[in-house]
């Protein structure tokens, strides 16, 4: 099996490729050769699996044609830039999360004949905007109110109806916020849900720029691994026409997190959390949703590493920490 992954030099591209190379295969198949793409280069692997890294924009037509030409069977499509930059930047949001979609999806079509990879798109939970019930189920509509939700809701509906053609086989996972994000804080607009933890527990101080009655919607970067090998090995037959799915999480408030942090962590650690509102993200934070009720992609074996927010911190701890944090 030739597997491609886009963005692969990102967070959970780089936690999804380790899993990869350290299992072998991808569900029942071996995997012979790998091929690592993102626009700043991915780290080479210590593998004996055959990987190429390939340093291009997927915004770049023929760069992403040359990558389709080897007939991955299986690509996961994680190159996008966040929801905060697409909203700051405009014409880089769409040139990178609509054309570099579609992009790959007519590589994909050009090809033609038998060739009808698998392909996992990352979505987002920001298509579904304000005002929705307070448990958002699966037949509730895509009314994104940001670029970024807009730009994902537009992917999904391209890999629904280019796998309704025939022309590949397609889902779309609509990941909650990935928290905790290791590594330095990015330009998401959602960063500071993983930032009151993570630089706490790096014995760092961290902002919080919303109220701690701020509800959202929660997964490790374990359970996103998780949802998009289910995603690349299911049966897709059963998923019917609408290749989208809300994948499952936690629902939290801020303050909940903090308290979770306490729990796990002490006071000293929750101590360092500073208290600095920002109107301009507390106004993109109240058009987000706050909870899910995610039947279909549980009954299609979708499962999450952890049952409470508690979890989420200790699987930072583990698998990011080495056990160990700054108290």
């Amino acid at each position: 099996m030739h597997i491609l992954v886009l963005g692969a030099a990102g967070m959970v591209g780089r936690k999804l490729v380790d899993r990869l190379l350290s299992d072998g295969r991808l569900g029942k198949t071996d995997i012979k050769r790998m091929t690592l793409q993102d626009v700043v280069p991915p780290a080479k692997p210590n593998t004996s699996i055959p990987v190429e890294t390939v340093t291009c924009d997927v915004a770049e037509q023929s760069a992403v044609v040359k990558l389709v030409a080897g007939k991955p069977d299986v690509i996961f499509h994680l190159a996008a830039i966040v929801s905060g930059e697409a909203e700051a930047d405009f014409d880089k949001g769409y040139r990178i999360n609509l054309d570099g979609t579609r992009y790959l999806i007519d590589a994909i079509r050009a090809i033609g004949g038998d060739y009808k990879p698998r392909v996992v798109f990352t979505s987002s939970i920001a298509v579904f905007g304000a005002p929705f019930p307070e448990k958002i189920g699966d037949e509730f509509f895509n009314t994104p109110l940001t670029s970024y939700g807009t730009q994902k809701t537009i992917g999904e509906l391209l890999i629904s109806d280019y796998t309704r053609k025939g022309l590949l086989d397609g889902v779309s996972i609509r990941l909650p916020t990935i928290c905790v994000r290791p590594g330095a804080p990015n330009k998401a607009a959602s960063g500071f849900f993983s930032n009151i933890l993570r630089e706490p527990l790096a014995g760092k101080e961290a902002i919080l720029p919303v109220s701690e009655d701020v509800r959202h919607w929660h997964a490790s970067p374990r359970s996103a691994v998780g949802f998009l090998i289910h995603a690349a090995t299911m049966d897709t037959n059963t998923i019917g026409p609408r290749r989208a799915l809300s994948m499952p999480g936690l629902s939290a408030t801020v303050g909940e997190q903090i308290a979770a942090l306490t729990r796990v962590a002490g006071a000293n650690v929750t101590a360092r959390i500073k208290r600095e509102p920002d109107q301009t993200i507390m106004g993109i934070v109240a058009g987000w949703p706050r909870d899910f009720a995610t039947e279909r992609a549980l009954k299609l074996g979708f499962t999450t590493a952890e049952k409470t927010f508690d979890d989420i911190i200790r699987i930072h701890i583990e698998d990011e920490l080495g056990g160990k944090f700054v108290n």
